[in-house]
């Protein structure tokens, strides 16, 4: 560490002065474009401009590069189920409020939540984010039930099939979104959320 700002360090990216956000930056750019099974750390090294021994400076193995970047994205997420506006109030604006902050993170953290998005299970960390990525679905899944039940979203739609829609769609943002483009974030997320509440049915 040479102790520059960030963004200069970010700005040099393989060269001496990077530091580890940097490294993790281009790992999950890497990991995405040629899966993680994949990507060796002399690809990442390659990518980086560096030797794999200056990578090892900063992280002890490609798994602890896959453990920061899938803590990135899962920590993001359970933060909002954790906020005061996702734990009091009527259960369907305590959803739309974690539906708009899974959106926030989505777009902030792209490439992290794609990473995650995209994880086969087939080591012990994918599994352990498996595991943290289940238990925020049961959540939400659970303010869906509690929104039916308190009679503020219909209830002729099996719950199931509405808390799949609603991952379907939002997880499908990181396939199609181009962040800096002209849909901002929070232009998504009203268009989500005016979709999912009030449906396509144009109500004069």
């Amino acid at each position: 560490m040479t102790g520059m700002p960030p963004s200069q360090a970010a700005s040099r990216r393989g060269r001496p002065g990077y530091d580890q956000q940097t490294v993790l930056n281009i790992a999950v750019d890497v990991f995405n474009r040629h899966g993680y099974e994949a990507t060796s750390m002399g690809v990442l090294a390659e990518n980086l401009g560096i030797s794999k021994s200056a990578i090892y400076h900063h992280v002890p193995s490609k798994g602890d590069l896959l453990r920061l970047a899938l803590d990135h994205a899962l920590g993001g997420l359970e933060a909002v189920l954790t906020d005061a506006d996702a734990t009091s109030g009527k259960a369907d604006q305590r959803l739309e409020y974690v539906l708009r902050g899974t959106i926030a993170v989505l777009t902030e953290r792209l490439p992290f939540v794609t990473l995650l998005l995209r994880l086969r299970g087939n080591t012990e960390v994918e599994r352990e984010a498996l595991e943290r990525r289940r238990a925020f679905d049961h959540k939400v899944a659970s303010l869906v039930e509690a929104a039916r039940s308190e009679g503020s979203i219909r209830k002729d739609i099996d719950p199931r099939t509405t808390t799949r829609l609603l991952f379907g769609t939002i997880n499908s943002v990181v396939e199609w979104y181009k962040p800096g483009g002209p849909l901002t974030p929070q232009k998504l997320a009203d268009d989500v959320i005016a979709m999912v509440f009030e449906g396509l049915h144009h109500h004069p």
